[in-house]
């Protein structure tokens, strides 16, 4: 089977900081608490493989959370009651992940009393790793108003004690023990500025070797990109899934094969990964989107394109997804492309967007019949908006697709 070489680390980075994107107000979250909690394993003398476990699971302890207001009320609420949700969603994510599943179980308790850690079915140094997530993300959580300004100098032994008073219920003693001892370093709290932090996750990253991945993985990759995005709103759910599998069969019946067909349906797969960015109140508006919603839905597409330049560089993946709001008259967007630089595959990833959307329930309308959509698609190629061919695909299939789209 076809390889891909990835970054697994620049993977996992590329993928925080798709979930940065959630935060809207505030972003590297996962990237402080994965830095704090390596901080914290090096003071305690563990080895390298857990801590490239723990800085892993450090970054995407949050992959369960798409929603901002699920985000806001993880920040403003030190324990919150519905927080052990995003865990479950975000465990059963990363099993479905060959390449990223050993950090499952991380996830799945991150948010789980140290006191109530000793019943669940873990060993001691899984236990540790997970409750030291915990302990870095509350942290996190109360240095956030003071990161990047000197200020964290002089509310940092409050946030301690805060630990301290806590050890042995939500903290283990000896990570709070080790938690104060780091953070009585000032480069500890000042690390956290966001110019700092890149340089030093990118540092690390580049002691780190590439992996070569079966396509089967890097579509598992894909497919939890995916299903963070379509977890947004339930009228996105299973979107980008079903444009992957209408712009593969439209694929390989336009012609291409093997490894083709794979790239474009990864593609699909990840073509809207920068709508995370996209509160979801927005996505759900029933009526007309105002000028500055309609602007913040216009640069998903190119958040997608610079996400996916960071995983899928040396591929053609971040065009064909980047481009999928592209048209034919040069005026889609975002980078105004005329129709000589759009290639083929951006164009059957767009066409299979804009019929699988037709096709499902909108909060500003309901899901429209076949004979609907096809009439649609005829007359954007009319408009000299969509290929002429891939549409032309679609009709002769209609079926075949719409049950794609739909089932």
């Amino acid at each position: 089977m076809e390889q891909l070489k990835i970054d697994l680390h620049n993977t996992v980075t590329a993928l925080s900081s798709s979930l940065d994107l959630v935060g809207i107000d505030e972003v590297k979250h996962g990237k402080r608490v994965a830095i704090m909690a390596k901080n914290v394993a090096l003071e305690l003398g563990w080895n390298k493989a857990d801590c490239l476990t723990l800085l892993h699971a450090g970054m995407l302890h949050d992959c369960g959370v798409s929603r901002a207001q699920e985000h806001r009320n993880l920040s403003e609420t030190l324990e919150w009651d519905g927080a052990e949700a995003h865990c479950i969603r975000g465990e059963a994510y990363l099993r479905a992940c060959p390449p990223l599943a050993h950090l499952a179980t991380d996830i799945r308790y991150h948010h789980t009393r140290w006191e109530l850690l000793q019943d669940a079915p873990l060993d001691q140094s899984t236990r540790l790793r997970t409750n030291l997530i915990y302990l870095a993300d509350r942290a996190d959580m109360l240095q956030l108003p003071f990161i990047g300004t000197e200020q964290i100098l002089l509310e940092c032994p409050a946030i301690v004690d805060y630990a301290r008073k806590q050890a042995g219920r939500m903290f283990a003693p000896e990570l709070v023990k080790a938690f104060a001892h780091a953070a009585s370093e000032e480069a500890f709290w000042l690390s956290m500025d966001p110019e700092y932090l890149d340089e030093d996750l990118a540092e690390f990253g580049s002691h780190q070797a590439q992996v070569m991945l079966n396509l089967n993985d890097v579509r598992a990759l894909a497919l939890l990109f995916s299903r963070i995005v379509d977890a947004k709103s339930h009228y996105t759910e299973e979107h980008s899934e079903r444009v992957a599998k209408i712009a593969r069969y439209l694929a390989e019946r336009l012609g291409k094969t093997g490894t083709e067909l794979d790239l474009i349906e990864i593609a699909g797969l990840l073509h809207d990964i920068g709508k995370l960015r996209v509160d979801e109140a927005i996505i759900e508006k029933p009526g007309k989107l105002t000028a500055r919603e309609y602007a913040c839905i216009r640069r998903h597409s190119y958040d997608s394109y610079r996400i996916l330049r960071r995983v899928f560089g040396q591929t053609p993946i971040p065009i064909w997804a980047g481009y999928h709001h592209e048209n034919l008259l040069g005026l889609g967007y975002p980078f105004k492309r005329v129709p000589k630089e759009i290639d083929l595959e951006a164009r059957i990833v767009s066409v299979a967007d804009i019929f699988q959307a037709l096709a499902q329930n909108r909060s500003y309308r309901g899901r429209m019949a076949q004979d609907e959509i096809i009439k649609h698609m005829k007359e954007r190629v009319e408009q000299g908006t969509l290929d002429e061919q891939v549409v032309s695909v679609v009709i002769d299939q209609a079926d075949a697709c719409y049950r794609l789209a739909t089932e």
